[in-house]
């Protein structure tokens, strides 16, 4: 967990002042230097364990609330006022410093070196597509039951009836799934939910029947990957990522992309979205224990769980299993 690059913020919450965060149980402290560059950081001083993230931005460092302290993008403690020459700082005078990437609308941090890159989304940066922040979502639970919720086409006439689903077509449609080292991959084609009038956020040719293919792409631990169609040109594109903020909380963010209704306001989708995920929160916060229960015999599983297997066959298999 601590290779691999997780989501703390959107680019928009992150302004001239540091935000404090938490990831996987530590508290960190972002934060943008004279340039506009993100920074990660520890939130704790070395000096007196003050939290950082109620200082200030100096030029390139982050200065301490308590003392002035300041720290620069490395954790290396450049300034300290107290001193007759307050650039003689000792060398343990540094805090953690911590890889941090923009890209996606979002802010990354990963504690260690990264073992892998983000996945690539070709349409995003594309003239002909345009894109909507959906979120965060905050749910009392681990990002593993998140990310596995969103990959469940079961509870969908039950949990999301008119919207994504229908009562009246409960089974889910036979599917293959694939996995590529730590990527679980799989198609799905099933009727389409009418379009509300309330909710107008998909291509639908119909309102009645039509056929939804999606795509989806689970990159382990926490990514998701979904691209949707519905047999035109018209196309989404969600990427879904959780925040393992501890053990028993998650923070989950949601950029989606599309090529039509481009004069739509955002505000249609992420009102949407909201009323989806709060459906999904109520049920998912209530599942015992908060974190995916890795060993496949803890849960009974049906043909149509495929995916939630593979997904925890394939955490397991590549390391992200305490």
């Amino acid at each position: 967990m601590r290779q691999t690059l997780h989501p703390v913020a959107y680019s928009t919450e992150l302004g001239t002042s540091p935000l404090s965060v938490r990831l996987l149980g530590q508290p960190l402290v972002i934060w943008r230097d004279s340039q506009g560059t993100a920074h990660a950081t520890s939130d704790v001083c070395v000096h007196r364990g003050t939290a950082l993230s109620g200082g200030c931005v100096k030029g390139d460092t982050i200065m301490c609330p308590y003392h002035g302290w300041q720290f620069d993008g490395s954790g290396t403690c450049t300034h300290i006022p107290q001193l007759e020459d307050p650039t003689k700082v000792p060398t343990k005078a540094k805090i953690d410093a911590h890889t941090c990437v923009e890209q996606y609308n979002l802010i990354w941090v990963s504690l260690d070196a990264p073992r892998r890159p983000l996945p690539s989304i070709q349409e995003f940066g594309a003239s002909d597509w345009v894109w909507v922040n959906c979120g965060p979502y905050e749910w009392n639970v681990h990002s593993s039951r998140q990310l596995e919720n969103f990959t469940d086409f079961g509870h969908f006439p039950w949990v999301h009836p008119g919207l994504l689903g229908d009562i009246n077509r409960p089974v889910v449609p036979d599917y293959e799934v694939r996995t590529e080292g730590h990527v679980v991959k799989y198609d799905i084609r099933r009727p389409e939910a009418p379009n509300t009038d309330d909710f107008p956020v998909f291509a639908n040719a119909s309102t009645e029947a039509p056929m939804r293919t999606s795509q989806y792409e689970i990159h382990t631990p926490f990514t998701l990957l979904l691209h949707l169609g519905w047999g035109g040109k018209e196309g989404m594109v969600y990427f879904f990522v959780s925040q393992p903020v501890d053990d028993e909380h998650s923070r989950g963010f949601l950029v989606i992309g599309r090529n039509y209704n481009y004069d739509q306001p955002d505000s249609v989708l992420q009102e949407f979205e909201d009323v989806i995920f709060n459906q999904d929160k109520k049920i998912v916060e209530s599942q015992t224990p908060k974190k995916v229960p890795y060993d496949i015999t803890k849960e009974l599983h049906m043909k149509f769980d495929a995916v939630a297997l593979a997904y925890r066959k394939t955490m397991t298999a590549n390391g992200f299993i305490d």
